[in-house]
């Protein structure tokens, strides 16, 4: 029986990527191996409980909602992730998977949407950014960069040139809490780039609420 271990399972609005604002189920499954600087969901790092796939396939049944959200903490850090990610789409269920990019996305299954989010100098694990995930990326996954500071943004422009990643994958920039907004939205402007910005929506409806 595959086991997983979660923080918490929740329903709301997707706050993030081209799904931003549509009700979503959320797993969040606990643990992670990276230690971002801007890290907003540090008590998934530990504790949890475990859950069997078949009884979080019941909790998520109670909403009646398309949508279902597999983030963390790192999801592909727990093995059984796997398992859990074909039961979703086997019940018929629209699947994205919020991963750091540091762990090997070529096993997820192939109908889920994978959000790889690449980390960049500013995060302070760039050294754990898994390149090889580049080459596997498809139209229906997106690549997030969580931007600090200009450094950061030049650093990321400087990657959708180098490994040619609008062509492969819808991208998004998005503003880490502190940077002005309209700072980032100014220089995407400015260098015609390729890319979606985003702000958290949720954070901006609730705040920083556990469970939204």
């Amino acid at each position: 029986m595959a086991v997983l271990r979660i923080t918490e399972i929740f329903y709301s609005l997707q706050g993030e990527t081209s799904r931003a604002g549509l009700p979503t189920v959320f797993i969040r499954l606990t643990g992670c191996p990276l230690r971002c600087g801007y890290c907003d969901t540090a008590y998934a790092f530990q504790g949890g409980e475990a859950w069997a796939v078949d009884d979080i396939l019941q909790r998520v049944a109670q909403w009646s909602c398309p949508y279902v959200c597999v983030t963390g903490g790192e999801p592909l850090a727990q093995r059984h992730v796997h398992v859990l990610l074909s039961a979703l789409c086997d019940a018929g269920y629209n699947v994205s998977l919020e991963t750091s990019g540091a762990l090997d996305i070529q096993p997820v299954d192939a109908r889920v949407s994978r959000i790889v989010d690449i980390k960049t100098p500013g995060s302070g694990e760039v050294q754990r950014n898994l390149w090889s995930n580049i080459h596997h990326l498809t139209a229906q996954d997106e690549v997030k960069f969580v931007i600090v500071n200009e450094d950061d943004y030049q650093w990321a422009r400087h990657c959708l040139d180098e490994y040619a990643i609008p062509q492969r994958s819808p991208v998004l920039f998005s503003p880490v809490f502190g940077l002005p907004p309209a700072h980032l939205a100014e220089w995407i402007l400015r260098d015609q780039l390729p890319v979606r910005m985003q702000l958290q929506l949720h954070k901006l409806i609730w705040g920083e609420e556990r469970g939204r």
